[in-house]
């Protein structure tokens, strides 16, 4: 049985291989694709909707306990060249 996990955007739960694990390091959001990398962790769908509705709820913010916003280029451009 896979884990579950919910998506940050659309609060819909899936299967954590359907989804795109997020850290953050210093005050960017950083797409860990292999999901391996240390520390606090948000799931969301690697699609820009998903993506947009969590920026602009601020639940990246609060999934990962940071204190100020956060840069998304990063995880922009991944979706620009995946999707």
């Amino acid at each position: 049985m896979e884990p579950v996990r919910t998506c940050v955007g659309c609060r819909a739960r899936a299967p954590r291989s359907a989804l795109l694990r997020v850290v953050r390091v210093e005050s960017s959001l950083i797409p860990d694709v292999r999901a391996s990398m240390p520390g606090r962790g948000a799931w969301v769908h690697e699609t820009s909707e998903c993506v947009d509705a969590a920026v602009r709820r601020r639940a990246f913010v609060r999934a990962l306990r940071a204190s100020g916003p956060l840069d998304t280029q990063t995880l922009t451009e991944h979706l620009q060249r995946n999707g």
